[in-house]
């Protein structure tokens, strides 16, 4: 291999970057350039659920129209369940239903749900079950766009 350039491959790279130079950074990021999309990815129970909720109460203000989806897989689907309490004793159901009247979607992960013996109805109203967590958190992030987090 020599190391000179090739005028060809170095006329390919320099049409290349200026092309990418015209691209907006939601474009080059696989974004549609719309309203933010986030997925919380909850799986370590109650304490990161709390945590969570916060996070996502915190963004909801500084961004109104975000689209927010909060997945349970694993241990994080405990406050998705009825009558799980936050270490204050409140009710999870309450700030659930609250962040879902304010368009925050909950999914609980159904392979979690099966495999420890719990049944669907006992998933708060507010929260969808998914057939598994973790490919919903694939399927929204690769599919759809979503960005990451997990509190």
């Amino acid at each position: 291999m020599s190391n000179t350039a090739n005028p060809r491959r170095t006329a390919l790279l320099a049409s290349a970057a200026a092309g990418l130079a015209m691209v907006s950074p939601a474009e080059a990021a696989g974004g549609q350039g719309g309203p933010v999309r986030v997925v919380y990815h909850v799986t370590q129970g109650l304490a990161q659920a709390s945590r969570c909720l916060g996070n996502v109460r915190n963004h909801l203000a500084a961004d109104p129209g975000v689209t927010i989806v909060v997945v349970g897989n694993g241990d994080g689907i405990a406050f998705m369940l009825e009558g799980a309490k936050d270490a204050h004793g409140a009710d999870f159901a309450g700030n659930v239903g609250d962040l879902a009247g304010r368009g925050v979607s909950f999914r609980a992960c159904n392979n979690t749900l099966r495999s420890r013996g719990v049944s669907p109805d006992k998933v708060l109203l507010d929260a969808n079950v998914v057939p598994s967590g973790v490919a919903e958190v694939a399927n929204l992030q690769f599919r759809d766009g979503y960005a990451y987090i997990c509190p």
